[in-house]
């Protein structure tokens, strides 16, 4: 690592020479900007808007834009003048507990390597610092300005945190703030039940970039000649569901179920959003009947008989009885027509 700047670290009457080093670095993937057709790359050029000419850095200034066309211009000079206290050197202000501070006021990330014969009181520093459970507010300039910053331990380090000041953070102004939106105690209670299902230990070297892994390969299948094998599809988010409570539900089992334990109301049952979208598909299916529904018409069989479905309430002495009195009247149909075809043969046989 190199070194972007060296100072000293005054804490209390004691002094101690750092380097500064940056804690952090982005691993995005840079590209150029370069011509479609022969690849050559695209240069910008610094020109004048009012004569044109193009300008070397030791003729450009800072320009500070009052409106209406008018511009104060400042040079090296003008910011060589200001009362910047703490230049060169980190001030420590106070020292607070950690919690205390707004994790939004994080800005960016420096080590700080002990120079010369600083090692002692730096690992001094280190050590009590370590020991209070605080964190060290300070003041410190870099770049041609103040900054407020954080100094704590890490990994044996002493890190700096420089922080955007108060006014820099912006305030929310948004319309359902202003709307009196209720949350019912159990849908509370599901929410912080799927919260504890999803709970773990955070783990950073088990998340990765999988943007930048995919866009790597692309380019080194570029550069080998090969064809470049397309990523398994990720599942599709599921639409929002209109029961909060029924998604919350199945949100907690399928965490469970993530996490490698049987579900809570046993395996094959199933959940709220799975009873209902079987229950839809039983719905559409042809010849399915709705709760609630009468039985229709009797249906014959091969034989040319009808049967009757019974219903829970069907009872079966008023089927026997049914049953005794069509025998009857059958009977009594069939007698009267024996009678007719004898009659009808008696006049034969006289004649």
């Amino acid at each position: 690592m190199r070194a972007i700047w060296k100072g000293a670290v005054s804490f209390g009457l004691v002094s101690i020479g750092v380097k500064l080093y940056s804690a952090t670095e982005e691993k995005d993937i840079r590209f150029h900007q370069v011509h479609r057709e022969d690849g050559g790359r695209i240069r910008y050029k610094r020109t004048c808007s009012v004569c044109g000419e193009e300008v070397s850095y030791d003729d450009i200034a800072k320009g500070y834009d009052l409106g209406g066309g008018e511009m104060v211009i400042l040079t090296d000079a003008d910011f060589a003048d200001l009362p910047l206290t703490s230049s060169r050197a980190i001030d420590v202000l106070e020292f607070v507990p950690a919690e205390q501070v707004d994790p939004i006021l994080y800005n960016k990330a420096y080590f700080l390597e002990p120079e010369g014969t600083a090692t002692k009181p730096y690992v001094l520093l280190r050590d009590a610092l370590a020991d209070s459970e605080r964190v060290a507010i300070v003041k410190v300039a870099l770049r041609q300005r103040e900054q407020l910053a954080t100094l704590r331990v890490r990994d044996g380090v002493l890190l700096l945190n420089t922080m955007l000041w108060p006014d820099e953070v912006r305030t929310p102004d948004f319309g359902f703030l202003d709307e009196d939106l209720k949350v019912r105690p159990p849908e509370l209670a599901m929410a912080a039940s799927l919260i504890d299902s999803m709970a773990g230990e955070f783990q950073p070297d088990a998340f990765t970039d999988d943007y930048r892994a995919a866009l790597q390969e692309v380019i080194d299948a570029k550069v080998e000649g090969r064809e470049v094998v397309q990523p398994a599809e990720e599942e599709a988010a599921p639409a929002a569901a209109v029961d909060l409570m029924a998604a919350l539900k199945a949100s907690v089992e399928r965490a469970r179920v993530a996490r490698g334990e049987a579900p809570s109301g046993g395996a094959g049952e199933p959940t709220p959003i799975s009873s209902a979208r079987s229950a839809k598909q039983a719905a559409k299916a042809p010849g399915a009947k709705t709760p609630g529904a009468k039985a229709g018409p009797a249906k014959k069989t091969t034989a040319g008989k009808t049967t009757a479905k019974r219903t829970p309430a069907t009872k079966a002495e008023p089927a026997k009885k049914t049953a005794a009195k069509k025998t009857t009247e059958k009977k009594a149909t069939k007698a009267p027509a024996k009678k007719t075809a004898e009659k009808k043969a008696a006049p034969r046989r006289s004649a």
